[in-house]
């Protein structure tokens, strides 16, 4: 397809505002702000917050791994992208809002947060999931490395910004009443009903609305081919006949596989960063909220880069370089508590008079986070990238579905076995050693991956 066929730079940016409008959910709910609150506040204890938080995101995983390639089939044939996104953006706003009943020692706050997040999640996950088969309709092949790590870096972006926001007018540390930045909460939110760290459901939401709107407008969709009810049959045909391809696509399988493996380890590594450290140091959301923003600045750094390098060197260059500094960073964080650094270095133990990451172990905890932001996104992004080098382009929306169900399929096996490892030894730290085991397998199959083109029609096999 000639270069001019492919859309206006402003269709490209509008595309791009779609990680800039989901990210903040991960960043907020799922990371620094919603999982440890509910962890800290909502749970028991901090060992049964990080064990219910991980079933949770279990079970989120194995519904999207069940349905995300029949989707993404199902999409192929129908042809547009958007109505997907619609729906299942829908839902991550409608469980996003949920979030914010969840009232500290009311009897239902568990079960209302959880249903939230797995709700939110789902819609999320499967938003995204079609947004990227948008992609090879976007650029031409030789920039897709360079699109998919601007979008992980503008994603950060938003999730920066909105960390900021909600630690700077929003959530409180309950003993003073101030926000990171020394302010009474805006809107008159109660630092002691934590309503200020439960109003990043609903800002996320609202986030969303906002910022996904341009890629409605201005991205042009896949013309509609069939209706739904062919689509889905024709969908189930040829998802049934890709599965069986595979074997003879060795690279994509063990890619895929790998990405498995890669994907479960991340998610695990993310829904449990913000609540260990509030298990183990005690910090509360300013102390995470700061620490958040150190790791997504990094991210972005990291993702805009590994893009840059992905043209240059390949993704799979990328993703097993990151692969590695990820698998280090694991290794500091098994070796430190809040008595010790890196295995070997005492520390004294965080004090409620210190100051913020007053002790060593602290500050280095900091800087394994820093690492994980650094690696974090180019092996998102490289990973996006390298699917669509491999994968037939006229049976992306599917191959996204695979690479979806590749990363969701086993995704429910790593949040539960650390939730499982960490109730059984009663302790955060044994439930990380999941984490080291997971990415160290990740890496042997990605060493084993033949990076090349797909022998497949290009990208202007469909047509806008």
């Amino acid at each position: 397809m000639a270069q001019s066929n492919y859309p206006s730079k402003k269709a490209v940016s509008a595309w791009l505002m779609f990680d800039w409008a989901a990210q903040p959910f991960f960043t907020l709910v799922t990371t620094f702000v919603f999982a440890p609150f509910f962890a800290a506040a909502i749970a028991a204890t901090p060992e049964q917050g990080q064990s219910y938080w991980g079933y949770a995101t279990g079970f989120a995983g194995l519904c999207i791994a069940l349905l995300s390639p029949m989707l993404g089939a199902i999409a192929d044939q129908a042809g547009k992208r958007k109505p997907w996104i619609a729906f299942f953006g829908t839902l991550l706003v409608i469980g996003a809002t949920l979030l914010w009943f969840a009232v500290p020692g009311h009897p239902s706050a568990v079960p209302i947060a959880l249903t939230g997040f797995i709700l939110a999640l789902i819609g999320a996950e499967f938003a995204t999931q079609f947004n990227n088969a948008m992609m090879p309709s976007m650029v031409p092949p030789e920039r897709i490395g360079k699109l998919s790590g601007s979008g992980w870096a503008i994603g950060y972006l938003g999730g920066l910004l909105s960390l900021v926001i909600t630690l700077g007018f929003f959530a409180a540390d309950p003993t003073n009443g101030k926000t990171l930045l020394g302010f009474l909460p805006a809107f008159g939110l109660d630092p002691s009903l934590r309503e200020g760290d439960r109003i990043s459901g609903p800002f996320t939401a609202l986030w969303f609305l906002i910022f996904v709107t341009p890629m409605f407008l201005l991205v042009p969709d896949q013309p509609k081919r069939m209706r739904l009810s062919e689509a889905v049959i024709s969908g189930a045909r040829q998802l049934k006949i890709s599965i069986k391809s595979l074997h003879e696509r060795e690279a994509l399988a063990r890619f895929l596989l790998a990405n498995m493996i890669n994907a479960d380890a991340l998610v695990a590594l993310f829904a449990f960063g913000g609540i260990y450290a509030a298990g183990t140091f005690g910090w509360g959301s300013i102390e995470i909220g700061i620490f958040g923003i150190l790791l997504t600045i990094t991210g972005a750094v990291g993702a805009w880069i590994g893009g840059k390098l992905d043209d240059q060197f390949g993704s799979k260059t990328v993703i097993i370089s990151a692969l590695i500094i990820l698998m280090i960073a694991c290794v500091g964080i098994l070796g430190t508590t809040k008595t010790m650094l890196l295995f070997f270095f005492p520390s004294e133990a965080p004090a409620a008079s210190d100051g913020l990451f007053a002790t060593v172990a602290e500050r280095g905890y900091i800087g394994l986070g820093l690492l994980i932001g650094i690696a974090a996104g180019p092996v998102q992004a490289a990973s996006r990238s390298m699917l669509i080098k491999l994968a037939p382009q006229n049976e992306i929306g599917q191959y996204f579905g695979l690479f979806a169900l590749s990363g969701k399929v086993t995704s429910f096996i790593g949040p539960v076995l650390v939730a499982f490892v960490t109730q059984q030894f009663n302790s955060q730290r044994a439930g990380l050693v999941v984490l080291l085991v997971m990415f160290s397998l990740g890496l042997l199959v990605m060493l084993r991956v033949t990076a090349h083109k797909s022998q497949s029609s290009t990208p202007g096999s469909e047509s806008m």
